[in-house]
């Protein structure tokens, strides 16, 4: 199973704030270290996409922070601060192998919008196209409502990641060599799960608890980080970052870290809806509920509530077993639920089609 690692073209490589914090700053070292093996897999013909944490942990550094910083508007301060330190060095280190990076900062919303998204896509598709190394972290200094909600963590963003721009492979580089079947600081019998191939309500038991003083992540969010990038039709490797040429050795199909194997690729939109914030729920009655299971389209008679504010074509929850999107904004479904079809025009005052949400327009979360 590893040797099909060894095929990997498009590599997405997420490095954690531990791995790039010491004694106060920032490890100069561990991070040419993690730009040495990059470069190597440039060499050998690879591209490459990193997602680096570590803004908010370099800006609390440079601010004299040692406590874990909670308030959003100090990480939002911190983030800023952080930010180009993290992106200076960056440059420094790959500029001693002639490559060129370029900065992506990104929130939930620009992943949740169909336009923005697109846009990032085209625009990573010529970064990519000009061998530029894109380094993608999340706008922590403007993203008031992402911090600790949405992404929350970059393992969560290296997945959308991945997903977005149809990687092969997705390497999470942590400071634990793997997921266990048990916590491998109070258990001598716990074991590396070399390899899952599919994450089950039994994998997600063995998750710990949230990483270090800077980090957002722990386990879980590794474990739901590999459930997007399957869906996307993409493997991923969980291994300790400072394992001697982890990159490489990780490409080449050696025994490192667990791999989660990749899963069914859904189409790109399918991807868009499941992995996208739903702005409301609609809630739906048995009998609709039926007919979305049997491939049949979302009519406002089978509506029986409408939460939160949203606008027409934005991705919405439907109860708690599908994501859509809708083709009105709540305020006219508010209008429109439990009447029939017939009844749209007089209701809403303007020409519309009949459904709120076609089949190709949801997905169904299992």
């Amino acid at each position: 199973m590893r040797d099909a690692l060894r095929k990997a073209n498009r590599i997405v490589v997420k490095i954690g704030t531990n791995l790039l914090a010491r004694d106060g700053g920032l490890d100069v070292e561990a991070m040419g270290r993690f730009c040495d093996q990059v470069a190597s897999l440039l060499q050998a013909g690879k591209q490459v996409l990193l997602v680096s944490s570590g803004a908010i942990g370099m800006g609390a550094m440079e601010l004299g922070i040692e406590s874990r910083v909670t308030e959003i508007r100090m990480r939002q301060a911190c983030a800023a601060i952080g930010q180009p330190l993290l992106m200076h060095q960056y440059r420094e280190c790959f500029a001693d192998h002639g490559v060129t990076i370029a900065q992506v900062l990104i929130t939930r919303y620009v992943l949740n919008n169909r336009r923005t998204y697109l846009n990032l896509q085209a625009s990573v598709e010529t970064l990519l196209s000009l061998n530029v190394v894109p380094i993608f972290n999340e706008n922590d200094s403007i993203a008031v409502d992402e911090i600790n909600l949405a992404f929350g963590d970059n393992d969560r963003l290296s997945a959308m990641v991945a997903s977005k721009i149809d990687a092969d492979l997705l390497i999470i580089l942590t400071d634990i060599d793997g997921l266990y079947d048990g916590d491998p600081k109070n258990d001598p019998h716990a074991r590396r799960i070399a390899v899952v191939p599919k994450i089950t309500d039994e994998v997600f038991s063995w998750a710990g608890t949230p990483g270090s003083t800077f980090s957002t992540g722990g386990m879980k969010t590794k474990l739901l980080a590999a459930e997007i990038a399957a869906s996307a039709g993409c493997s991923i490797v969980l291994a300790h970052g400072n394992e001697k040429n982890v990159l490489p050795r990780i490409c080449e199909g050696e025994d490192i870290g667990t791999l989660f194997l990749a899963g069914k690729r859904l189409s790109a939109r399918n991807r868009w809806i499941l992995n996208s914030a739903p702005r409301g729920t609609i809630w739906i009655d048995e009998g609709a509920v039926s007919a979305l299971r049997r491939h049949k389209s979302l009519l406002p008679p089978g509506i029986v509530g409408v939460e939160g504010f949203f606008d027409s074509g934005e991705v919405v929850a439907i109860n708690d077993i599908a994501k859509a999107v809708t083709a009105f904004d709540s305020e006219e479904l508010r209008k429109l639920m439990g009447h029939h079809t017939a009844d749209i025009t007089s209701i809403i005052g303007s020409k519309r089609r009949d459904e709120v949400s076609l089949p190709e327009d949801i997905v169904f979360l299992d």
